[in-house]
């Protein structure tokens, strides 16, 4: 049986791990699995419900309700399917960020979820972020890292993103959703987001993000032995 390879992707909301995880995936001839979207799309479903996302029992109960698809666009972009409709814009505003922390946190959507995400990676050659790919969802991945920058650094770059999406936030409102999102991955019962001890430790605060893909990789290549699709031409 063909075994394929499994780069885990964790860190703090904010850090790139999509944008460059999505990157590196295609450089690579890899398929890129968003799991925070995953999370996001449950979030949203119990936010439209109006459900109390810290009430494990109502989340549960509205679990089986939930058809959640992913498929990819002609771009190779993953899409995200809330019972048929294409949620993948909705997902990224910042009030469904919150719902989608609240929701993680729950170990019935943990384990509902658990075994699509893992699915994917026995079928394909993926790069997964989220985060507990490395810790609990993916713990024999070939290649786990950790990626990570500060508060602030963070923040000025979702301040950006959502600008260009016409989604405009204060920097400090942004910044202190990004500190409330660390407080709640971290300090969660459930998978909380922690460094595995064999993950690869690469803090991006000070570098743009051309200079953080190459990073990456430099460290895929390193320690995968495996060439960037475009350098096998």
């Amino acid at each position: 049986m063909k075994e394929f390879y499994s780069i885990a992707v964790d860190g703090p909301s904010g850090a790139g791990k999509s944008s460059l995880a999505r990157r590196c995936a295609a450089a690579f001839g890899f398929i890129y699995v968003d799991t925070g979207a995953i999370y996001r799309s449950v979030g949203l479903a119990a936010y439209r419900k109006g459900i109390d996302r810290k009430d494990p029992e109502a989340v549960a109960a509205m679990l089986p309700e939930l058809r959640i698809n992913m498929a990819y666009d002609e771009k190779g972009e993953q899409r995200m399917y809330l019972n048929g409709e294409d949620v993948s814009r909705e997902i990224r505003q910042p009030h469904i960020s919150l719902c989608a922390s609240e929701v993680s946190a729950i170990p019935q959507v943990r384990a509902y979820l658990l075994e699509m995400q893992r699915k994917f990676a026995r079928e394909n050659n993926v790069i997964m972020d989220g985060r507990d790919i490395g810790t609990v969802v993916l713990p024999d991945a070939q290649l786990k890292i950790f990626l990570t920058a500060s508060p602030e650094a963070r923040a000025q770059r979702r301040m950006l993103e959502l600008k260009e999406k016409g989604m405009e936030q204060s920097y400090e409102t942004v910044l202190e959703e990004i500190i409330e999102r660390d407080r709640q991955d971290t300090q969660r019962e459930t998978a909380p987001l922690r460094e595995a001890e064999d993950a690869v430790r690469v803090d991006t605060s000070d570098i743009n993000f051309e200079e953080s893909f190459n990073l990456l990789c430099s460290v895929i290549s390193e320690k995968l032995h495996i060439e960037k699709a475009e350098d096998k031409k």
